[in-house]
């Protein structure tokens, strides 16, 4: 044993408590200069690591997108990987100006993926998935790229924290897609793992199409992912805050509350014929009367959903066409007319009658 390293009687070693003491010498900006340091340098270590040639690589279908994975050998152990930056991006994450602010300030958030490193989840990730984080394999893909790749066992783990952190009522507003995407992985992962387990019972694995699995799991997701599909697209409400002389808020999904009045007079009253008076007949109301679902929301999957997306690709197309609101309307009322509107005929005011007719 190394005399700087001798046991003292509360277990601590004399480098621990000289480091101790070090570090409360030193001031805010000395620790966080010196946290960037251990970080660059763990990442440096990192990229000097061994890179593995997998065994064997494939495209894991999660959440609308196409995840990288690979099996790999290391010391004997087979570990199966995930593609990290594909994970992050699969529950909305991405490496924004916030997280490399936080990684460059804390060192702990240097080694968490983007969508952890913030404060309020800490307290979320459990041991063994730091322990799990603090290893990422390189593998070989494609014509000489290199992958990062984490173990699949933290992605279900990861999820959780979001779900954890949910339930405690800790999310902040950025954070509750991810919460709800997680949630529907979990639910995907979990259903497609007792097929699983099933048919390696029973050994129908080795009867199952090699992809049976995968589809399974991604029709799943589609399935769960339908009611939270933006159906209305962005373009809709800008020009629409345009037309009405308002300031589009980029950092904000909330609208004036007359909107959805205009909305039903722009979309569901020229849909079908008594659409809207169906649809306030079917959706379900809470105690203040409101309703609890979207009208489109219960619009068939065959036809009236097609239709409404349809409709409001020339909704859309007419907004950016028109200068005002009363211009859009004008145009509407020509291309897509309200179900039992009687329309004016086009008479030029003011202007001599040749008596020829229209």
């Amino acid at each position: 044993m190394n005399e700087s390293e001798t046991i003292t009687i509360d277990g601590a070693t004399g480098r621990t408590r000289s480091g101790t003491a070090r570090m409360a010498k030193l001031t805010p900006d000395e620790r966080t200069t010196l946290a960037r340091k251990a970080a660059r340098f763990r990442w440096a270590e990192l990229r000097k690591g061994d890179i593995y040639d997998p065994d064997a690589t494939g495209d894991l279908p999660i959440v609308g997108q196409t995840i990288p994975c690979a099996v790999i050998t290391v010391e004997g152990e087979v570990v199966r990987l995930v593609s990290e930056r594909e994970l992050v991006k699969s529950l909305g994450g991405k490496r924004g100006g916030s997280h490399w602010r936080r990684a460059r300030a804390d060192a702990e958030a240097a080694n968490l993926p983007p969508i952890l490193s913030a404060s309020n989840l800490r307290e979320f990730i459990s041991q063994e998935l730091r322990e799990g984080l603090t290893s990422r394999y390189m593998y070989k893909v494609g014509r000489g790229g290199v992958a990062h790749g984490l173990r699949g066992e933290l992605y279900p783990m990861i999820c959780d924290v979001f779900l954890k952190a949910r339930d405690a009522r800790k999310l902040l507003p950025s954070q509750e897609n991810i919460a709800q995407t997680a949630d529907i992985l979990m639910r995907a992962l979990a259903h497609t793992g007792i097929i699983a387990l099933i048919d390696e019972a029973t050994g129908y694995q080795n009867k199952r199409p090699v992809d049976a699995l995968a589809r399974i799991l991604e029709a799943f997701i589609a399935k769960e992912l339908q009611p939270y599909i933006p159906t209305f697209p962005a373009d809709y409400y800008e020009h629409l805050f345009r037309l009405r002389g308002l300031d589009y808020r980029f950092d904000t999904v909330k609208r004036p509350q007359y909107f959805g009045c205009l909305t039903n007079d722009i979309v569901y009253k020229r849909l079908a014929p008594n659409v809207l008076s169906e649809l306030r007949k079917v959706v379900r109301r809470n105690e203040a009367g409101r309703p609890t679902h979207k009208y489109f929301q219960r619009l068939t999957g065959n036809l009236g959903y097609p239709k409404l997306r349809e409709h409001l690709g020339a909704v859309v197309a007419t907004m950016k066409l028109s200068n005002t609101y009363d211009d859009f309307i004008e145009k509407l009322d020509r291309i897509a007319p309200r179900y039992g509107q009687n329309l004016l005929l086009p008479f030029n005011e003011g202007q001599p009658d040749s008596g020829r007719g229209l």
